[in-house]
C-alpha cells in the first residue's frame, strides 16, 4: 500500500521524522545538525528577506548534506506571500530535496518542482484538502493536527491520520504534539509514514532566537499554550505570557463589528497580520515587554536548552 511507504524511503534518511519549518526559528545550522544525525530539516522561505539569502542558504545546506540526510524549504503559496514565485524559482534552480507548501493551492509548485526532480509535501488539515492535493500530484501529505504549534488544525492526530490513510493513496506525515519517543511511536502506529516535529527544537543551541524565547520553552508547559487571533486574525498557538494575558486572545469589539462588512474584512485581517507578525518578530529577536512567543504543547518535555543532536536523542533513544 502507498501509505506504508516510510518517510525514510521518501527522503533517503535514517530517521522517521523531520525538523519542521518554523517562522523565525529555523536556520541552516539546525538543518545541517539534523542531517548529520541522518535526518531531515526544513526552513520557511519567509525566514529570508532577500532571494539571494535564500539561495545562499540552499547552497550551504546542499554542500553540507550527507548521503543519509535531506533538506527542504517551506513556501506559503497564497497571495499574501508576494515573493512566492521567486522563492519557488530559487528552490528549483538551486536544487532542494523537497518543498512543503502551506496556505493555498500547491498546483504551480507541484508542476515546476516535478520538472526539477523535487518532491512536494502539502500541509493539510482535513480530508477535503488532502484529496485536492492528491489530485494535483503531490508526493506526501503533512497532516497538521490540533496539537500543532502556530496555525494548527482542528482534528486530533489519531482521527486525522487514520482518515487520510484510509481515504488517500499518499504517505501521511503527522505534524503536531510530538514531544517524546512515545508520541512519535503513537502516530506511526496510526499509520503515519513519519512525523514533522517543531516546538521541541525551539530551545536548541543552534536556534538563533533570543535566550528568553528558548528559556520560555523550558519554563512553560502544555497548560500554558493558548489560542489567539491577535497575530494574523487566524487562530494561532502562543505561550500565555503576561503580555498575552494583558491584551487578551480574541479580536477587539471594533474588529468584530467591522468584520461584518465584507469589503473591510480583508483589510482588517491584513492590518492585524502586519502588527501581529511584527510582535512575533520583535519577541523572537530581542527582549521586549510585548512577548508573543509561538509554540505548541510539546514544549512540555523541554527541560533545558540543548544541541539539536541531544534533542533528537529524545526521539530515537
Amino acid at each position: 500500500m502507498p501509505q506504508s511507504k516510510k518517510l525514510q524511503e521518501l527522503l533517503g534518511i535514517d530517521l522517521p521524522f523531520l525538523v519542521a519549518p518554523m517562522f523565525l526559528v529555523s536556520n541552516t545550522a539546525m538543518v545541517v545538525a539534523a542531517m548529520k544525525r541522518g535526518g531531515a530539516g526544513c526552513i520557511p522561505a519567509l525566514n529570508y528577506r532577500k532571494i539571494s539569502e535564500l539561495k545562499a542558504a540552499i547552497k550551504e545546506m546542499k554542500a553540507a548534506k550527507p548521503p543519509n540526510g535531506a533538506f527542504g524549504i517551506n513556501i506559503i503559496v497564497n497571495p499574501s506571500n508576494l515573493k512566492y514565485r521567486e522563492q519557488l524559482k530559487a528552490c528549483c534552480e538551486e536544487g532542494v530535496d523537497f518543498i512543503i507548501t502551506s496556505l493555498g493551492s500547491p498546483r504551480e509548485v507541484i508542476v515546476k518542482a516535478r520538472r526539477a526532480g523535487i518532491k512536494v509535501f502539502c500541509d493539510v488539515v482535513n480530508l477535503d484538502h488532502a484529496q485536492k492535493a492528491e489530485k494535483l500530484g503531490c508526493d506526501a501529505l503533512i497532516a497538521v493536527n490540533n496539537r500543532a504549534g502556530g496555525h494548527r488544525g482542528t482534528y486530533p492526530p489519531d482521527v486525522l491520520i487514520k482518515e487520510l490513510v484510509e481515504n488517500t493513496n499518499l504517505p501521511v506525515i503527522s505534524a503536531g504534539g510530538i514531544g517524546t519517543k512515545e508520541d512519535l511511536d503513537m502516530v506511526l502506529s496510526y499509520g503515519a509514514a513519519g512525523a514533522s516535529i517543531g516546538s521541541p527544537f525551539i530551545a536548541s543551541e543552534e536556534s538563533l532566537v533570543s535566550k528568553e524565547y528558548k528559556q520560555a520553552c523550558v519554563d512553560y508547559g502544555a497548560d500554558d499554550i493558548v489560542m489567539t487571533k491577535k497575530i494574523s486574525g487566524t487562530p494561532c498557538t502562543v505561550i500565555n505570557t503576561p503580555y498575552v494575558k494583558k491584551v487578551g486572545l480574541d479580536e477587539t469589539w471594533l474588529e468584530k463589528k467591522l468584520h461584518k462588512y465584507a469589503f473591510l474584512k480583508k483589510w482588517i485581517k491584513l492590518l492585524r497580520y502586519i502588527k501581529g507578525t511584527q510582535d512575533v518578530v520583535n519577541s523572537a529577536q530581542k527582549v521586549t515587554y510585548k512577548n508573543v512567543w509561538v509554540a505548541g504543547p510539546s514544549i512540555q518535555y523541554t527541560s533545558k536548552i540543548e544541541p539539536i543532536s541531544k534533542i533528537i536523542d529524545r526521539f530515537v533513544a
